[in-house]
């Protein structure tokens, strides 16, 4: 029997389009699976985190050779030990990402990632609360005068000092005490826009006979200059004079550790932060603290917090709870949003302060945090635990500072 012609023609036209078909069904599964991989999200949030870094260009300007004297009359009093090294943070372990409603959503999701996460790699993560935060070091020199009774302490210069500001510098000088007393302070000029400052300041304690010289501790406090607000503590050196030969000039490169805080512990606040890259926000909730510092006369406080959204060295927004009154562990439970464009997280700064009221004279502060990519490693934390978990609210306990 003879086939028809326009049948076989038909033939091959099928089975081309069923190849297509698979083609085209293999490729769209391919790139759904692309999308969600989550080491090629990994992969491109490292590559992209990497051309972030910011590295604050020190100036090159070096300081004057400059002499400062304070006459001390001499006191029988001895020295205390030296201060107690700064109280570090506890971070709360990390929580599991709940899965993406849509592929569009891992994307907005990735794509704040890759241009929110601080440099960094995600590996180290997990032991990042665990280490030790670089605070840069100092050099100074320390020698007696036995014919004068004068100490003379030189301060030269310090090297690797983290970024304080919005700009990604700061602007260091330091202050030296002879503990245990703080009534007399020497400070070096401050050093605009440098993390290698160079002082070459002299400072002369007179009047101090060789004795009682070495029941002092020498205590040198680096600060970051702040012309609004308070200055920011970067790190401190303490050295009991009796542990050094005085008889000659002696110069030392030191760490600087973090500062203590002499006043005591100022209490802790327990607060969530939530990031929807969609809506452009992140909402603040400040749930409690506890053990504050009692800031007034009858040994309670009358607490409140202030919420103050900033970027760069500009305040943009602020908001406050409600005061809780003779309470130093209140329960708070206030919720504030904030909206944040996603091209300006990284210059944002939440400041968060715990004050106390007072109806007869100003507020005082009991004490701050400040939550940004560049803070303190627990802060740090808790900021990027917020950019990887979009949508959750993740809570950890803070130290205020003072």
């Amino acid at each position: 029997p003879a086939l028809d012609p326009q049948a076989l023609a038909g033939a091959p036209s099928r089975d081309v389009l069923l190849v297509s078909a698979i083609i085209t069904i293999s490729l769209s599964v391919t790139i759904v699976l692309c999308g969600i991989c989550q080491w090629c999200q990994r992969k491109l949030g490292k590559r992209y985190k990497n051309s972030l870094e910011t590295v604050g260009t020190p100036d090159s300007s070096r300081g004057r050779s400059e002499k400062k004297t304070i006459k001390l009359p001499p006191t029988g009093k001895t020295a205390n030990a030296a201060p107690a090294p700064g109280q570090t943070q506890h971070d709360e372990s990390d929580r599991k990402t709940e899965p993406r409603s849509s592929v569009s959503d891992l994307v907005n999701s990735l794509t704040s990632e890759m241009l929110m996460l601080s440099p960094g790699s995600e590996d180290d993560e997990g032991h990042e609360g665990a280490s030790r935060e670089n605070l840069g070091r100092i050099q100074f020199s320390v020698g007696y005068n036995f014919q004068e009774s004068t100490l003379t302490v030189k301060i030269m210069k310090a090297q690797e000092l983290p970024a304080k500001d919005f700009s990604g510098t700061s602007d260091p000088f330091v202050k030296i005490y002879l503990l245990p007393d703080k009534k007399h302070k020497l400070e070096t000029k401050v050093k605009r826009k440098n993390l290698n400052p160079h002082w070459n300041e002299t400072f002369l304690f007179e009047g101090f006979p060789y004795e009682k010289v070495v029941q002092r501790v020498l205590y040198l406090q680096v600060l970051d200059y702040d012309r609004f607000s308070r200055n920011d503590p970067i790190g401190e050196v303490s050295i009991p004079l009796n542990k050094i030969d005085l008889t000659q000039m002696q110069t030392f490169w030191k760490d600087l550790k973090p500062c203590s805080d002499g006043s005591g512990s100022r209490g802790e606040l327990l607060l969530s932060l939530c990031y929807n890259p969609s809506a452009n926000s992140i909402v603040v909730n400040i749930i409690k603290a506890r053990n504050l510092k009692a800031m007034d006369i009858g040994g309670t406080s009358d607490p409140y917090v202030k919420v103050w959204l900033m970027h760069k060295d500009k305040r943009v927004e602020k908001k406050k709870t409600v005061v809780m009154k003779r309470c130093l562990n209140p329960v708070f439970n206030e919720s504030f949003i904030f909206d944040i464009p996603t091209e300006r997280l990284r210059e944002t700064t939440i400041v968060i302060t715990v004050m106390d009221k007072d109806k007869l004279s100003r507020n005082d502060v009991i004490g701050k945090i400040y939550l940004s990519w560049k803070s303190g490693p627990g802060e740090v934390k808790h900021w990027k635990d917020m950019i990887a978990h979009p949508r959750q609210a993740v809570a950890q306990w803070h130290q205020l500072k003072a």
